[in-house]
C-alpha cells in the first residue's frame, strides 16, 4: 500500500514517525532507485526535519539496511507460503517458491533492488538473520528433491540446481521490473507474467531436480 506523503510538519508518535520514514524511503527507493536516495528527500516526504531520520536510524546507511531487513522478513515470508501450497511434491514446492519470489519482487521493486545491493550495512545482524532465513525456505526445497534431510550438508549437484533456481528467478523479477516482458506477446506485463511464470519456473524446477525414481 502507498503512503500519501506531504511537505508539511506532522505530529508523530515514535513507532509512527519510524513507519512514515521506511514508508517514504520505499516511494522514493520506487522511483529513483538507490542512486538517487536521500535522507533530506525521505524526511521532506514524511513531512520531518532533515535531522529526524537520525534520531532513528542513524545515518542513511542505517535506514537503508532497516528497509531491506524488513523486505527480507517479508520474502521470508512469502517464501514459506509458497513452500506450503507446493505440497509434498518438491518440484511443486520450488515452482511455488518461485512464483512467490517474483510477485514479491514486482509488488514491492524498490525494497526488493535495495536488497541486493551495496549502500546496506552487509555485517548487520538482523539483516543477515533475515537474508540467511529466506535462502534457507530455498535451500530446504532443494533439500527435499535431492532426499536429503534438514540437517544434512548440500551435494555439489544440489548446490548447483540451487544456484540455477535462484538465478532462474532472481533474473526473472529483474526483468519483469525493468520492464523487458510489457510488450511481448501485446498482452502487458502482467498478463504475460500470469501466462509464463509459473510454467517457467516449473521447467526450470523439473530440469534442476534429479529424475524421481
Amino acid at each position: 500500500m502507498m503512503v500519501t506523503m506531504t511537505a508539511s510538519p506532522r505530529h508523530y508518535h515514535h513507532g509512527d514517525l519510524r513507519n512514515a520514514l521506511i514508508a517514504a524511503t520505499e516511494e522514493l527507493l520506487a522511483e529513483r532507485g538507490v542512486d538517487g536516495f536521500s535522507l533530506r528527500e525521505v524526511a521532506r516526504r514524511a513531512g520531518v526535519s532533515p535531522a529526524a531520520p537520525a534520531h532513528h536510524f542513524g545515518d542513511a546507511t542505517g535506514l537503508l539496511t532497516a528497509v531491506a531487513t524488513l523486505g527480507f522478513e517479508e520474502l521470508t515470508r512469502a517464501l514459506r507460503e509458497g513452500d506450503a501450497r507446493g505440497g509434498a511434491d518438491p518440484a511443486a514446492r520450488l515452482r511455488e517458491q518461485g512464483v512467490a519470489y517474483v510477485r514479491f519482487a514486482v509488488r514491492h521493486p524498490g525494497r526488493f533492488g535495495l536488497m541486493f545491493r551495496n549502500g546496506i550495512n552487509q555485517d548487520d545482524i538482523t539483516l543477515a538473520r533475515c537474508a540467511t532465513d529466506a535462502f534457507m525456505v530455498l535451500a530446504g526445497g532443494v533439500r527435499a528433491g535431492f532426499g536429503l534431510t534438514p540437517d544434512e550438508a548440500l551435494s555439489a549437484d544440489a548446490w548447483t540446481a540451487l544456484v540455477a533456481l535462484w538465478s532462474a528467478v532472481h533474473g526473472y523479477a529483474h526483468l519483469a521490473i525493468a520492464g523487458r516482458f510489457d510488450r511481448l506477446g501485446g498482452v502487458g506485463r502482467e498478463a504475460f507474467i500470469d501466462a509464463t511464470l509459473q510454467r517457467s519456473i516449473g521447467l526450470v524446477a523439473q530440469a534442476a531436480l534429479p529424475a524421481r525414481r
